[in-house]
């Protein structure tokens, strides 16, 4: 197994792994191949994504595993040795490579990379009801973050606050 950041040669392999996890996802309306291509190319891999992402590939070269990593700065602790760290978007291995170390692998391969760039931590999300990443997770050392809740706005609620007159400056 080899770990690193993607290569351009890596794109057709990523795409599939993309496919997969897209399905994992939404397994009731993954999106086509094309679509993945697209936003994988236009987006993932553009050079004005802040993602970095990192495969894991097999002996035949296809990648088997993904880390989507993201380098960001804290506003709230300025000190050196506390204001970079790493955030995880997404930790994803092949459904016929799992339970053989390739997950471990790539985060080890995070850490690494974090601590390299003065990274102090890395956080990431994960489904309150993924049982098996949890137990993977704290087998690595992780611990659960407890006064920290997950927000989203969608859709409509999105527009809907967007569309709140007088509140904010225009939006260039």
């Amino acid at each position: 197994m080899h770990i690193a950041l993607v290569s351009k040669e890596q794109e057709e392999s990523l795409i599939e792994l993309l496919c997969e996890i897209n399905a994992y996802y939404n397994p009731e309306s993954p999106a086509s191949k094309d679509v993945v291509r697209d936003h994988t190319v236009r987006n993932l891999l553009s050079p004005a994504s802040p993602h970095r992402l990192v495969v894991a590939t097999g002996a035949d070269s296809q990648v088997i595993g993904l880390a989507a990593i993201t380098l960001m700065y804290s506003l709230v602790e300025p000190e050196p040795h506390r204001r970079a760290h790493c955030h995880l978007k997404e930790l994803y291995v092949k459904g016929s490579q799992r339970s053989i170390g390739v997950g471990r692998a790539l985060m080890v391969w995070v850490a690494k990379y974090a601590l390299g760039h003065g990274c102090h931590r890395i956080d990431w999300p994960v489904k309150a009801n993924n049982a098996r990443g949890i137990e993977f997770y704290t087998g690595l050392g992780a611990t659960q973050v407890e006064d920290r809740l997950s927000f989203r706005l969608t859709g409509s609620a999105v527009a809907k606050l967007a569309s709140v007159e007088g509140s904010a400056p225009s939006v260039d």
